[in-house]
């Protein structure tokens, strides 16, 4: 799940990691002034959301400042939120200064950041940008992602917060919800560029299902690599890796997992443990990637990586039919070609 060890192991981690409903329907699913249309009317009515907690989240008026998780926010940019958004947290920009891959597309230049890494969290920043509401995925339940844990009391107390459901379900359902938050902050999801994101986003899914079957038997890892540890990830708790297993993807299933049941760490020693034809390979920028891994010998002799079966794997993708649409149609171009290693 994490891709270091550290006290915070189970909860910054490898994680998420049917088609969705339609967009019509997101748009009334949404809640609102109880018309089951948009949370708020365009004259500036009364709002609501409830969120995957269960929590109704009550406001006099549409939120006109959004704060939030760096994914949770990129994935309702790809929705068309955008102005409402005022500040972000979690990995929005690398030490270049250029936009962290997870960022997407925000424009994360006019944003305020509150914390860039994991435990970064500026309260007194947050409490200046005014927020209305608080944005966030949830991997596990009624945690909100790279919120600590220690503050959160305080934090909370500062403006009311949607949460979406990150853990335990197929992709497309944070996609729908996020989807769903998006239309309730005003967003159109009728536009052309939502529509044509969900066309390439349907395409790629049914190109990923005809290389899993043509391939079938194909024996797939999803992993992450730390210094000290391998993580073998599972697929019946990862939101991407369950919807890629309903798809016909033949996902190695670790025996021990982790508290939170996402993942198993290895030594590198044992890294071998479970035969793959196909890694997947975290591409976070906190996880090594394949060229950091050339001094372990255990990495180069593994089957995939001897065959170049390794493919890019983004374990908090975006949860928008943008974000995910390029992830998967790369997944499927690994499949379709792989071979057998044994």
């Amino acid at each position: 799940m994490w891709t270091s060890p550290s006290p915070s192991l189970t909860r910054r981690g490898l994680l998420g990691a049917g088609g969705a409903v339609a967009l019509g329907a997101l748009i009334s699913a949404c809640g609102g002034g109880g018309d089951g249309k948009s949370g708020a009317s365009p004259s500036g009515g009364a709002w609501t959301f409830t969120d995957d907690r269960g929590t109704a989240v009550k406001l006099k008026s549409r939120p006109r400042r959004v704060v939030g998780y760096v994914g949770a926010l990129a994935a309702l940019y790809d929705f068309g939120v955008d102005q409402q958004i005022v500040g972000v947290y979690g990995p929005t920009k690398l030490k270049d200064g250029k936009p962290d891959p997870q960022a997407g597309n925000l424009p994360v230049d006019r944003l305020t950041i509150i914390g860039n890494a994991y435990g970064e969290f500026n309260i007194e920043k947050y409490a200046s940008l005014r927020p209305d509401l608080l944005v966030d995925n949830m991997f596990v339940k009624d945690e909100l992602f790279y919120v600590p844990a220690e503050s959160k009391d305080k934090i909370y107390a500062l403006a009311p917060q949607a949460a979406i459901s990150a853990g335990d379900v197929a992709l497309p359902k944070p996609i729908e919800r996020t989807a769903a938050l998006a239309a309730a902050l005003g967003a159109d999801l009728k536009s052309a560029k939502v529509t044509a994101a969900r066309a390439r986003f349907d395409k790629a899914v049914e190109s990923l299902r005809a290389a899993a079957k043509a391939n079938a038997g194909l024996k797939v890892l999803a992993a992450s690599a730390s210094p000290d540890l391998f993580y073998a990830s599972s697929p019946n708790k990862n939101t991407d890796l369950i919807y890629f297993k309903e798809l016909g993807l033949d996902l190695i299933v670790p025996d021990k997992l982790g508290q939170d049941g996402y993942f198993e760490d290895l030594s590198w020693e044992n890294a071998d443990k479970y035969k793959a034809d196909v890694i997947m390979l975290d591409s976070r920028t906190q996880a090594l990637q394949p060229k950091d891994l050339g001094s372990k010998p255990s990495w180069k002799d593994l089957p995939a990586v001897k065959a170049g079966q390794v493919v890019g794997w983004q374990p908090e993708p975006r949860f928008s039919y943008e974000g995910c649409a390029p992830i998967i149609e790369a997944l499927a171009q690994t499949i379709r070609t792989a071979k057998k290693t044994g």
